[in-house]
């Protein structure tokens, strides 16, 4: 088995895989398109929201935006710790549009991918005020938590080999997602090997 990158930028990476089994090629394409953990937001505690948007909306809202993660720095924390983001607007003097770059995050790593998505739009005398809960999580649980916008798997001009290129949502790095892929897919084979070894 290898794995070659041949094309590599900010939000996508192709690699080169040889010599490995169509279905494992395939297991490792699902596990980097929604197997790879990353944060998002999970809930969102609105303490002031004089704006047009219904709480439910901003808490959907701010839960699609894209939140930078370091594995490395989580590899030691619990899917369930927490990190929170707050806003808070104070009462607009003119009409303004709150972005993703006004969440204040106490993890300096887990920040938005960009500072300039848009939430909601104040008028003059409306205000917005929340905290919003960030938690590791993977893709097959909600799309939020994908890792990768979109992976593909294609034929190479040669045999036994696959093209693997995979889209970052801009969480990861392209290549990380596709090295955490390989060890959480290295990591499930051998608990399914654990597992029929005992049913022997």
């Amino acid at each position: 088995m290898s794995l070659e990158i041949i094309n590599e930028n900010e939000q996508k990476v192709s690699v080169k895989i040889k010599d490995v089994p169509i279905q494992y090629a395939n297991a490792l394409r699902r596990i980097c398109l929604n197997g790879v953990p990353i944060y998002a937001v999970e809930n969102v505690d609105v303490l002031e929201n004089s704006s047009v948007l219904a709480d439910e909306g901003l808490a959907h809202r701010v839960g699609l935006i894209p939140l930078k993660t370091d594995l490395e720095s989580s590899k030691d924390g619990n899917e369930s710790d927490k990190i929170m983001l707050t806003l808070d607007s104070g009462v607009s003097e003119e009409t303004r549009t709150i972005l993703s770059g006004d969440l204040k995050s106490q993890d300096p790593n887990v920040i938005p991918t960009s500072n300039d998505i848009p939430i909601v739009i104040l008028a003059p005398g409306q205000s917005l005020k929340f905290e919003a809960h960030a938690r590791l999580g993977k893709g097959t649980e909600h799309a939020k938590w994908n890792s990768s916008n979109v992976v593909t798997l294609t034929d190479s001009d040669n045999d036994n080999e696959k093209i693997l290129t995979v889209e970052t949502t801009g969480a990861l790095e392209p290549k990380h997602i596709i090295l955490s892929g390989v060890e959480q897919l290295s990591s499930r084979l051998s608990e399914f090997k654990t597992i029929i070894s005992d049913i022997k």
